[in-house]
């Protein structure tokens, strides 16, 4: 079912919900692809809602493709990340606890192209200086990422 989070949110409103959903990030030689949300101006990774009947890695795909015209490829899983941390209020005051299941992988297929309007740039970061302006949610994500890179353990936080 295409649309679940916006069909849920015509009969709710605002009100928090739980959402399942992806996040990769493309890591490569100790830098990061972030992109800048067009929302709220923020650097995050890459992402968004599952749908219906996905799987992790087609809605990872889906998410990519629709975001930035490009296919991830061989990602691994980075980690499962639930709770507080995942606490967010979009600009609209959408309000979601995010399920995010995070993969990584050092190279995509394609060309960057933003294909729709969550996103208006992408920009290479060193992982050692992040942008200030990380959204909440990836923060929780990204303090992980040089212990993830050294030992190749999922975290689950």
């Amino acid at each position: 079912m295409k649309n679940y989070i916006k069909n849920i949110r015509e009969k709710i409103g605002h009100k928090p919900i739980i959402m399942s959903g992806v996040g990769l990030i493309i890591c490569k030689d100790n830098k990061v692809l972030l992109q800048k949300r067009a929302d709220d101006g923020n650097w995050g990774i890459h992402g968004g809602g599952m749908e219906l009947g996905e799987t992790y890695l087609e809605a990872l795909n889906r998410e990519l493709k629709e975001e930035m015209n490009i296919t991830p490829i061989d990602p691994k899983l980075y980690g499962i990340f639930s709770g507080k941390k995942m606490h967010h209020i979009y600009p609209n005051e959408d309000e979601v606890y995010i399920m995010n299941h995070v993969f990584c992988c050092e190279e995509y297929e394609g060309s960057i192209n933003f294909n729709d309007h969550e996103v208006t740039e992408c920009k290479w970061f060193d992982i050692q200086h992040l942008p200030n302006n990380l959204i909440d949610l990836d923060v929780a994500v990204m303090k992980h990422l040089e212990s993830y890179l050294k030992d190749k353990q999922v975290i689950v936080d």
